[in-house]
């Protein structure tokens, strides 16, 4: 018989969950306080359960002690709402699991006791499922520890009721992790995916929460927004620290109560989403800086994902191009000269600034090549024909006068002294708008010696506005 150990101080609780245990055929002990726990022989224990808090012992503290004396013994956690915080940290230590009390659902008990003593009994673990769902929602783990332990703990949160926030910088890939939180939650809706930072404000309210027919000029349909439309799935918000303050009590709202009102509508409506959050910015920094609401900060922190650059796992660099030419059908490879460099740059847009310069490479190259340094980019490469700081003080002396023409153009043909097509007209002011915002960020990122967060916070626009008029995907 499979004995099973209870570290619970709440006596009524303990006993629940023993009886449950018994019921299965499973026998147990059950002790309150970290000193009772210092007696036991530990050796036959094949599953336990450990309160984060007791009366004399940190829930932590008991977990190392039992895994370092019976390490292949499962460990699961039980913790209130309040300290999800420490279960997470507890599942960084070696615990398997955690549930959340009061419980409500015993079948959710009885299928966790059956997985993980059926994982003990056949010796399956479950890095095999995270790899395994990692590799089809497109997802490149390579080698390093760090990833590996992001995402097998992400594996493990995925089925729980919890929001989730993400941080990266850009271009780590943070929306593959969310659509890999959403692929280990077997959730019945869809995932659905919105940009906070690439909408304005009206239209960003418009989409997350919908609107009825008539609220406003131009909405002659009612419409369904992401809110409702991901109920019972998982909603990822990107960018959310450009969600204007307006917006984010209305999320605030929908995070405390499930709850959201349509634009224009009279009756609430609730939605059962898994929101999870993401932002390269520091959400802590927003708030000190006064940019995001605290109460909003701490319901999105529940728990908090963190993906390493690129420039901290160099070593899966030549892998990624590997497997990128591999799905990709391409028929060519790196050199090594070529991969130490790319080794050595910094790659401040991380995966995506990887693959689109291997895109744009192998679309200049020929079948079979080998891509040697002299094909990189200079940014890698070290040579450069003119430097930023050259090109952009080329810019600063010539554009003034470039406006000048323009702006005499407008007023001869406004006073009727030259004859010109509006449409051309409207074409070149759309082309000198264009060149105004790439000659005022590239002035910015000089004096923020390239570092694109400070320009975009000293401009206030986003970080992919930036690389928008930048020409960069």
């Amino acid at each position: 018989m499979r004995h099973i150990l209870i570290v619970e101080d709440e006596m009524e609780l303990g006993r629940f969950l023993s009886r449950l245990l018994q019921l299965k055929g499973f026998k147990t002990t059950q002790v309150t306080t970290g000193h009772d726990f210092d007696q036991l022989q530990l050796s036959s224990f094949k599953l336990a359960f450990i309160d984060v808090r007791l009366p004399d012992r940190n829930g932590i503290d008991i977990l190392k002690a039992l895994k370092a004396k019976v390490p292949a013994c499962p460990c699961v956690i039980m913790t209130g709402y309040s300290t999800v915080k420490i279960a997470v940290d507890a599942m960084k230590y070696g615990a398997a699991d955690f549930i959340e009390k009061p419980f409500e659902d015993i079948d959710t008990i009885d299928q966790l006791v059956d997985r993980l003593l059926g994982e003990l009994q056949s010796g399956t673990i479950e890095e095999a499922d995270y790899e395994r769902i990692a590799r089809d929602v497109g997802c490149f783990l390579g080698t390093s520890p760090s990833m590996h332990q992001l995402y097998e703990l992400a594996f493990k949160i995925a089925p729980k009721q919890i929001t989730v926030l993400i941080q990266g910088e850009t271009g780590t890939g943070k929306e593959v992790l969310a659509k890999f939180l959403h692929a280990a939650s077997n959730r019945s809706g869809p995932s659905v995916a919105l940009n906070c930072g690439a909408l304005p404000e009206s239209l960003l309210e418009s989409e997350l929460f919908g609107h009825v027919k008539g609220a406003f000029t131009g909405a002659s349909t009612e419409r369904v927004g992401y809110f409702e439309a991901s109920s019972s799935g998982t909603l990822f918000l990107d960018e959310i620290a450009e969600a204007s303050l307006s917006t984010q009590v209305k999320l605030l709202r929908v995070l405390e109560t499930g709850e959201f009102r349509k634009i224009g509508g009279t009756t609430s409506q609730r939605t059962s989403a898994r929101i999870v959050a993401a932002s390269h910015v520091n959400l802590a920094e927003a708030v000190q800086r006064g940019t995001f609401r605290e109460d909003l900060y701490y319901r999105l922190d529940v728990i908090r994902l963190v993906i390493p650059p690129l420039r901290e796992r160099r070593a899966d660099i030549p892998l990624f191009v590997d497997s990128f030419l591999r799905r990709s059908g391409e028929n060519m490879t790196f050199s090594p000269e070529s991969i130490e460099l790319m080794k050595q740059y910094d790659w401040p847009g991380n995966m995506r600034e990887l693959a689109n310069m291997i895109r744009q490479i192998t679309a200049l190259s020929t079948d079979g090549a080998i891509i040697t340094p002299n094909q990189l980019p200079a940014k890698i490469t070290g040579v450069q024909n003119q430097s930023l700081s050259e090109k952009t003080s080329i810019e600063a002396v010539h554009f003034p006068d470039e406006w000048m023409r323009f702006s005499e153009k407008v007023l001869h043909v406004y006073h009727g002294q030259e004859d010109h097509h509006l449409d051309e007209l409207i074409d070149s002011m759309k082309k000198m708008e264009k060149r105004t915002a790439t000659a005022v960020i590239q002035k910015t990122l000089q004096e923020t010696a390239g570092n694109r967060r400070k320009a975009a916070e000293k401009l206030g626009i986003s970080t992919r506005k930036i690389r928008y008029y930048l020409n960069e995907t």
